[in-house]
């Protein structure tokens, strides 16, 4: 009688194990799909020499994510945190990058404010496809940069600006909105 309890238990823990390593190769192959949508650190580079990118998720894959794009010799970067954590973040990220991506070159929105309002439109319509509510979003940064005037234009949807300067540190506040479905815009 142990005896055959004892197999019983190894089988079980064995698909629990099997079960165990399906979710976490899938979960890696997801931060691969992920990482492919963020910008490589070459362009960041180019575009802005003197950057850098701070992205350390929590989890395998992140809710957080960053974005840069090059249009009509302006630099368009957004730093953002989506809803959610780990998978749901994630998934909800890559909506929120294929609408900036779509609001800035599909749509040739250049303005920030107006582009998020563009993303704010995509994302919502992307989730009321679905039959039940999906309520999710993101806050986020986005700034405008021209090289060659040094003229910064920024909006923010629940994430500030931060600006340090000469030892000085400026934050700019922003609207206490996030880009989504909420109940009041």
């Amino acid at each position: 009688k142990v005896e055959k309890r004892t197999v019983e238990l190894r089988h079980e823990k064995e698909k629990v194990e099997s079960a165990h390593k399906d979710i976490r190769d899938s979960i890696n192959y997801a931060k691969k799909i992920q990482t492919a949508i963020l910008p490589q650190d070459s362009q960041f580079a180019e575009l802005l020499p003197n950057s850098f990118v701070l992205f350390k998720p929590k989890d395998i894959v992140s809710g957080d994510f960053y974005w840069i794009s090059e249009v009509n010799e302006k630099i368009y970067f957004v730093a953002a945190d989506c809803t959610g954590h780990g998978v749901p973040g994630a998934l909800v990220s890559v909506v929120c990058s294929n609408a900036l991506n779509r609001s800035v070159k599909e749509f040739g929105i250049i303005e920030p404010g107006k582009i998020l309002d563009k993303v704010r439109e995509l994302v919502i319509e992307t989730f009321e496809k679905s039959e039940s509510e999906v309520n999710d979003g993101m806050d986020i940064s986005l700034c405008s940069f021209n090289p060659k005037t040094n003229e910064l234009k920024w909006a923010g949807a629940n994430n500030p600006l931060w600006i340090v300067r000469k030892k000085e540190f400026i934050e700019f506040k922003p609207n206490k909105q996030s880009i989504g479905k909420i109940d009041s815009e």
